[in-house]
């Protein structure tokens, strides 16, 4: 018996090593070799053992790697840590479900038979203890399983319905009043342009998560990009401390840093040192502020053996669930004695089993958790974007703010509302006089009619107006391409050749007409050239009437990339702007509305945490002066990975103003233009009710590159054009960029928003 029981830890003790080998890849590490010696050493000399010095021998073996595993583990790099979540040993979802919860019950899940088999859904319950009674305390899980080694799982890749599913059971939680546990374990997730499109259902998830009115609690194990955002809205997220959150992999990162081509990989130095660069780990995060714990695993990283730290994670998940139900029930003052007794008792060993405390949540309480998740989210990456704008100028645009709340407050809420509840009962009144006389004088006026013939008689200017053909509602000079900004592409004496030429036999174009007179339009098979931002400006908008704000707000370096500071200078000198994002107040046939534009000449038009503040300003400007939003993208490549999580925070951040803005009765309206890819598509961008695309433009998740070398699978021509988002829904029209004058100013009259007070 004994005998077995060596083998069996030498067998367990070799399986560490292959994994500790795993783990540290192609480094040469003197201490895995020692305890490779050692292990080889010990199968030499062990049929020579008798069963007393095996047994000896395989417990002083198994110190020795014990004392090897602690001292590597403080030697961890950030990209041993990325290998460490991708290893078949790492704890998964199922694990969590055995070992942490008292029971569950798997929904719309059979392994592979399942329409996501990467996106797991469970309700479960844990029992806890009041005195004598007992509480079975149900949850909502929600979260990514990779399996031990499940190829079918596609890795934690969640696919548009895997996301679908899970939101569908974030809102099933919400009407039963139980919290949300959600768990991240994906490299990011999966590029595909169905219906929904991948970004079309992140974007959905994150707008419905902003406002969910129960707890809900995210833990991180392997956090990748936009992926990580469809389940992790939280009012609390803990991180695993092997795991890793980041904007994008960083082998991603290198191949863009190397300005790889072509399905080529980076050397690993490379990798090795955007991982270290990029912040990714648990440490990282929890000083940037972006995780609010750090969950303490077992040596060289959870795996299921490890019970202990199962105990350790149920423990902090009662913890923080319990946390988050007391600070929104009673009031304030007794909220925060009650928290800091509780901190108090569990800094002295409070046994969470036996602390019962309700999760489902009152009306009033529910409402002050939504608010108190919008002010986390609205507080966080402020550091990362600096603001130089001189205290004069602070000061006094804070004053006005502070008057035109108070200005649409009086003006709108109290005054106009009022004046058209009065003007409505008046019709009210009017309506019910005019059909009385109608039918107290109707017996009259017929016969009138039939004494002067009046029946006969035709209304010529109702019937011209009924026969005629309307006239184009498009201002002359628009009609003639006279137009006031004119591209400096025009000044070019040359030939310009239409890419569907050979579809359409569309005939070379001279410069000056094309990017002059058509506005780079092809008159033959309208294919729309890129055109600068400034058409836009000078074009789509009243002159004189364009006003820009918080431009001060600008993007800089926050991790210290090395050689990044020189380019975004660079990027600062050559467009005159000081970020990728210039937000401004303007009109439009004098209709008042607030703009966001995405400037694709800065860094691609790349969003990080200056970008992300300055749209956050702009939907709030447009919140207190009841007017329109405008969220233009003249073109975005993403998040910019050069700020890491500082950048990728920003999709929940911006996605959760604009959910503020909507619910408070605003209209919001999104137009793509050029290339839109990525973070801001499947947030901010994508989650608007009302969202258009300038003829020949590109929308999508990830571009056609991305999805090869992460699929393996080349997408078909035009994958991402304006014509397939509008088929799948994601966009609801194509504009002519001619005609984008008036068709935003029809917009303007004829789509939603109850706060729109132009009209």
């Amino acid at each position: 018996m004994h005998m077995m029981e060596t083998e069996k830890q030498i067998q367990r003790l070799n399986e560490r090593l292959a994994y500790i080998r795993d783990i540290f890849a192609d480094k040469d590490k003197p201490d895995v070799n020692l305890l490779a010696a050692a292990m080889e050493k010990h199968l030499l000399r062990s049929p020579s053992m008798n069963p007393s010095e095996l047994r000896e021998a395989a417990l002083a073996l198994e110190e020795f790697f014990a004392s090897i595993e602690k001292k590597l583990d403080h030697e961890l790099s950030p990209m041993d840590l990325v290998r460490i979540v991708r290893h078949p040993q790492r704890i998964c979802l199922r694990d969590i479900l055995e070992n942490v919860y008292d029971s569950y019950t798997e929904i719309g899940s059979m392994d592979e038979h399942s329409i996501d088999p990467s996106m797991v859904i469970a309700r479960a319950y844990i029992t806890r203890t009041s005195g004598k009674r007992s509480f079975n305390q149900s949850v909502m899980i929600i979260g990514h399983e990779k399996g031990h080694g499940e190829d079918f799982r596609n890795g934690g890749s969640s696919k548009p319905w895997g996301n679908a599913k899970a939101l569908h059971y974030m809102k099933v939680a919400e009407t039963e009043n139980i919290p949300i546990h959600t768990f991240v374990f994906t490299p990011g997730s999966y590029p595909v342009e169905d219906t929904p499109g991948a970004a079309q259902q992140i974007a959905a998830n994150i707008y419905e998560m902003a406002s969910l009115r129960v707890p809900v609690i995210s833990v991180i194990s392997e956090g990748g990009s936009g992926g990580a955002e469809a389940i992790s809205l939280a009012d609390r997220r803990l991180m695993l401390s092997h795991g890793y959150y980041s904007v994008i992999s960083p082998e991603g990162a290198a191949a863009i840093e190397g300005r790889l081509r072509g399905g080529g990989r980076a050397a690993n130095d490379l990798v090795e040192a955007c991982a270290e660069r990029m912040k990714i780990t648990a440490a990282d995060n929890l000083r940037m502020g972006y995780v609010d714990h750090v969950v303490i695993e077992p040596r060289l990283g959870a795996r299921p053996f490890h019970y202990d730290f199962f105990r350790t994670l149920r423990h902090e998940l009662l913890r923080v669930t319990d946390e988050v139900s007391i600070s929104m029930r009673g009031l304030r003052p007794f909220r925060e004695m009650r928290l800091r007794s509780r901190r108090k008792r569990a800094a002295r060993g409070l046994d969470f089993e036996k602390a019962y405390v309700r999760w489902n949540l009152p009306p009033s309480a529910q409402i002050r958790l939504v608010n108190r998740r919008h002010k986390k989210y609205r507080r966080l990456s402020r550091q990362a974007a600096p603001d130089k704008t001189p205290l004069s100028r602070r000061i006094s645009a804070a004053w006005q703010e502070v008057g035109w709340g108070l200005y649409s407050h009086f003006m709108h809420d109290m005054i106009q509302k009022r004046q058209q509840k009065v003007a409505e009962y008046v019709d009210e009144v009017k309506s019910e006089w005019t059909l009385f006389f109608e039918r107290v004088l109707s017996p009259w006026n017929k016969l009138l009619d039939k004494i002067l013939g009046a029946s006969e008689r035709v209304n010529r200017e109702t019937m011209r107006k009924l026969t005629e053909l309307s006239e184009w509602n498009v201002s002359l000079e628009q009609r003639g391409g006279n137009w006031v900004y004119v591209s400096a592409r025009a000044r070019e004496d040359r030939a310009v050749s239409c890419p569907n030429a050979r579809v359409h036999g569309c005939l070379d174009l001279w410069a000056p007409d094309l990017y002059g007179e058509f506005a780079g339009v092809c008159p033959n098979c309208g294919h729309h050239f890129p055109m600068e931002y400034q058409w836009y400006l000078h074009n789509v908008f009243d002159q004189g009437s364009i006003f820009e704000f918080a431009a001060d707000v600008e993007c800089g370096n926050p991790l210290e990339m090395e050689n990044f500071t020189p380019k975004l200078e660079e990027a600062k000198r050559k467009t005159g702007h000081k970020s990728a994002c210039m937000v401004f107040e303007a009109r439009i046939h004098d209709a008042r509305l607030v703009v966001a534009m995405l400037i694709g000449d800065f860094r691609g038009g790349t969003v990080g945490a200056a970008e992300g503040e300055k749209f956050i300003r702009a939907a709030e400007r447009a919140t207190r002066k009841r007017v329109p939003f405008l969220a233009y993208v003249h073109g975005t490549a993403g998040i910019r990975i050069q700020e890491g999580t500082n950048g990728l925070i920003q999709m929940p951040r911006c996605t959760m103003a604009v959910r503020r803005y909507i619910d408070a009765g605003g209209l919001y309206i999104v137009c793509y233009d050029t290339n839109s890819y990525a973070g801001p598509v499947a947030s901010f961008l994508g989650c608007s009710p009302y969202q258009f695309g300038i003829r020949s433009a590109n929308v999508g998740f990830a571009g056609p590159g991305v999805i090869a070398e992460t699929t393996g699978m080349v997408p078909p021509p035009h994958y991402h054009n304006v014509y397939k988002a509008l088929a799948r829904g994601h966009i609801q029209g194509i504009w002519d960029r001619r005609e984008m004058r008036f068709n935003l100013s029809r917009a303007l009259l004829t789509m939603g928003g109850r706060n729109l007070y132009y009209r």
